[in-house]
């Protein structure tokens, strides 16, 4: 009989998984890189409010200090994406909320 007459009973032998080098289920990002993404949106989100409302201040009246608490928001709203860019979230969400806060202040008890 030749090798092609003579077939297994079980059939063709399967490889093992182990060997085989499993393809990732799907691309999604980690969860390290939607928090990424969403620090930097905030940021965003928050640096065009504050330009907005720079913008509206310096419509009504024109004072430095204005200019300096939205400036100053505005700066740190740029460092915190950029920390956010880097993976340093936390310490940029840290930031984002004592910047928002500090300018709220400031501008409920200086400039009013």
């Amino acid at each position: 009989m030749s090798a092609p007459d003579q077939t297994d009973p079980q059939g063709p032998t399967p490889t093992p998984a182990a060997s085989t080098p499993a393809a990732p289920a799907s691309d999604a990002p980690t969860p390290a890189a939607r928090a990424r993404r969403a620090r930097i949106a905030a940021a965003g989100l928050l640096m065009a409010a504050a330009a907005v409302v720079l913008a509206l201040r310096l419509a009504s009246r024109s004072s430095v200090l204005v200019v300096g608490v939205y400036g100053l928001l505005l700066i740190l709203c740029g460092v915190v994406i950029e920390l956010s860019r880097r993976g340093r979230t936390r310490l940029g969400t840290w930031l984002l909320a004592a910047g928002l806060v500090a300018a709220l202040v400031m501008d409920g008890v200086v400039l009013s």
